[in-house]
């Protein structure tokens, strides 16, 4: 069980950064931040209201029982991480190669959990471990994108380190979402949510960008939104993850979002598949299969 929600949460988060991609596209990608952040928050008090409703009765119940304060800070430690994490990653592609940027992000989202797991006693067997493995090398190979031979050493070396950056703080968020989704309720998803909201809103205005509901783009507006939506459910998809299997296992397998983004891609927008990345989603097919037996 714990596998498929982490493949769904793969799904989700990619499809989610598709949407946002091909709204930054039509307008700045902190305004699309401003958008996506509140609306995927919206989406999750609403789920966590009528979550802790079912669960005990009264609507704020899980807020102020049985999550306490320590679930709501790592609720909004995630969400800062996680918001930081995009920031990092938009500027990286807007300064240096992508086919830097994203497959060292990617790896160390994955690389940093995965050690926390490992070194907290996960001990998963060898079918599994080839599982993983392989998923890791396909994280990197579906993020891989062609870029120009014009672009000098120093180029690469900062996408490394926007890349390297932008990982690492994707990596907290998972781990912090993971102690946080601790509780059983939906409360530190949504705190999360709303801690990506505030930093969005604070980047928009320590950059002077005006948040997307403000420009008149009904295109943008409504993928951005979308997006933020898909991206909640995504959220909700990896904590349960967490809590159903192997934390090391559940964080490589939705590592591999990429993947659902060029697929994504691929079909709606036409654009070429590179032939490492066909690659990539064989090894991600053939892992899912280790990891499952």
């Amino acid at each position: 069980m714990g596998t498929i929600l982490a493949l769904a949460a793969a799904l989700l988060y990619g499809s989610a950064d598709f949407l946002g991609g091909a709204a930054a596209r039509k307008t700045r990608p902190l305004a699309v931040l401003a958008v996506s952040a509140p609306a995927g928050a919206v989406v999750m008090v609403i789920a966590a209201l009528v979550g802790s409703a079912l669960a005990s009765g009264p609507p704020g119940a899980g807020l102020a029982g049985s999550l306490g304060v320590a679930g709501l800070a790592w609720g909004a430690a995630a969400g800062a991480a996680g918001a930081i994490g995009l920031l990092l990653f938009y500027v990286g592609f807007s300064t240096a190669p992508m086919s830097v940027v994203a497959p060292v992000s990617a790896l160390a989202a994955a690389l940093l959990p995965l050690g926390v797991a490992v070194a907290q006693g996960e001990r998963p067997g060898p079918l599994v471990v080839a599982g993983g493995a392989m998923c890791l090398a396909a994280v990197v190979l579906v993020s891989l994108q062609g870029t120009s031979e014009s672009r000098s050493a120093t180029d690469r070396f900062r996408g490394l380190g926007w890349g390297l950056a932008s990982g690492l703080m994707f990596g907290l968020f998972f781990l912090f979402f993971r102690t946080a989704g601790a509780s059983g309720v939906l409360w530190p998803v949504a705190v999360a949510r709303l801690a990506g909201t505030v930093i969005a809103f604070a980047a928009c205005l320590l950059a002077r960008v005006r948040p997307g509901w403000s420009v008149r783009a009904r295109g943008p507006l409504v993928m951005a939104a979308v997006s933020g939506a898909v991206d909640a459910a995504a959220n909700v998809c990896y904590v349960l993850a967490t809590r159903t299997g192997l934390f090391g296992i559940a964080v490589v397998i939705t590592a591999l979002y990429p993947g659902m983004t060029v697929l994504l891609a691929r079909l709606v927008l036409g654009e070429r598949m590179r032939s490492w990345q066909r690659v990539g989603l064989i090894l991600a097919g053939a892992g899912l299969v280790l990891v499952t037996i």
